[in-house]
């Protein structure tokens, strides 16, 4: 069984470079399919949904290759719509193709899409959306199947600002008959490397990082040389870390305003954070101090970084209240914490917190990707040996996990 063990109890100190952002590098994947021509994606993370999502566009006839760090797409062969349920089942980010084979067969045939149990996630908002644009939706025996005899852009309001929601309609509408207004959109970053990857290509989309976005269609895409932006979900789990441990680190390839929401919460840790330019410096003012928090769509407290954030207030002075507003299912993690020595009470979608002096080692199991880097994160806490199972979890979004947390001083084994 593959395994994390993780010595705990010691400072992490030193420095460390993000990867391109997962939730960024994602849905390029699935634009790369909108161009004949070749399009490069610099800095690409060898992480298993990358993986994955490569599996998916090979299968259609996408030709991929890597040399060195960048990965190299050329979409030219590609014949098939066809998503089976055994490669969608492998990750949710599968769903980012029904946008952009729509755009380019007008139709495509996609099991429902896989990834962590954090909670439901329909796709009912993607599919009303394609509706919009002209897009006829059957649902059969596990499968969407969208078929459209021509796009047209309109005006799409989202009941909810949904990410993939919000890339379906960009993916599916760049290249449709006039103009897509899609209001109450997603605003995270992710979405705004997405437009630029885009238009890059000859794209012409707007309002990135705003609740309306205008999209012109146009006749076709060229291909293109990209590089995605940091990922702020690893820059903020390995931020967390060197808390959690009274440590102190620079964090280089980050746009500090993508985590902002987490920085003021670090420094009302008692942490100094120190940015210039793409830097982050964090050095720990040793026991924290707790602090709230609510989830929620960007620029509120990012979902995806609230696990960690569970374990570093579970040895915080005082008592948090943590509110997870996005996923139902996302304190998986939780029992595993109070296996360490937590003191952690969920009500509904509220988790109160009181923090102990410190956690204990412990047999805990990763059930989805954030989860799992809490347990990490707690690891490097606690007092003897953590055992991580369930990591193929951890690695679907971070590359190199112990490798990069040793470098940093910390002391982990990965057990095959």
């Amino acid at each position: 069984m593959e395994k994390y063990l993780i010595n705990g109890g010691r400072k992490l100190s030193g420095k460390i470079k993000v990867e391109s952002a997962k939730n960024s590098v994602l849905p390029i994947l699935a634009a790369s399919v909108l161009t004949d021509e070749e399009v490069v994606i610099e800095n690409c993370p060898k992480i298993a949904d990358v993986t994955s999502m490569l599996k998916i566009l090979n299968s259609l006839g996408v030709k991929t290759r890597f040399d060195e760090d960048s990965l190299i797409i050329n979409a030219s062969g590609i014949l098939e719509y066809t998503i089976t349920e055994t490669l969608s089942k492998e990750l949710r980010s599968s769903v980012f193709m029904m946008g952009a084979l729509i755009s380019r067969f007008k139709k495509v045939k996609i099991a429902y899409p896989g990834g962590c149990d954090i909670g439901l996630r329909p796709i009912d908002i993607h599919i009303a959306a394609l509706k919009s644009l002209g897009v006829s939706v059957t649902e059969k025996e596990g499968y969407v199947n969208c078929l459209a005899e021509k796009l047209t852009g309109r005006e799409i309001y989202l009941d909810f600002p949904s990410v993939g929601a919000t890339e379906n309609v960009i993916l599916a509408s760049v290249m449709a008959k006039g103009k897509t207004e899609i209001k109450n959109a997603a605003r995270e970053p992710e979405i705004v490397d997405l437009m630029k990857f885009l238009n890059s290509m000859g794209a012409k989309i707007y309002g990135g990082g705003t609740s309306t976005i205008l999209i012109d269609g146009v006749e076709s895409l060229s291909g293109s040389t990209f590089k995605p932006i940091g990922d702020r979900i690893e820059a903020g789990t390995y931020l967390i870390a060197t808390a959690i441990t009274g440590g102190e680190v620079e964090i280089k390839g980050i746009d500090v305003k993508n985590i902002s929401a987490l920085i003021h919460k670090l420094c009302d840790n008692t942490c100094k954070i120190t940015i210039k330019n793409d830097i982050i410096y964090l050095k720990s003012g040793g026991k924290g101090k707790a602090f709230s928090f609510s989830t929620g769509p960007h620029p509120f407290f990012p979902t995806d970084l609230q696990a960690p954030a569970t374990a570093l207030l579970s040895v915080a002075d005082g008592v948090s209240v943590v509110t997870e507003n996005v996923f139902e299912m996302r304190y998986k993690h939780i029992p595993e914490l109070i296996k360490m020595g937590a003191d952690i009470t969920v009500k509904g979608k509220t988790a109160i917190i009181k923090g102990v002096e410190r956690l204990h080692g412990a047999s805990v199991t990763s059930f989805d990707l954030r989860g799992g880097a809490s347990l990490v994160v707690a690891g490097l806490n606690a007092e003897g040996v953590t055992e991580v199972t369930g990591i193929k979890h951890i690695e679907r979004g971070y590359f190199n996990m112990p490798q990069k947390l040793n470098a940093l001083g910390a002391d982990i084994k990965r057990i095959n």
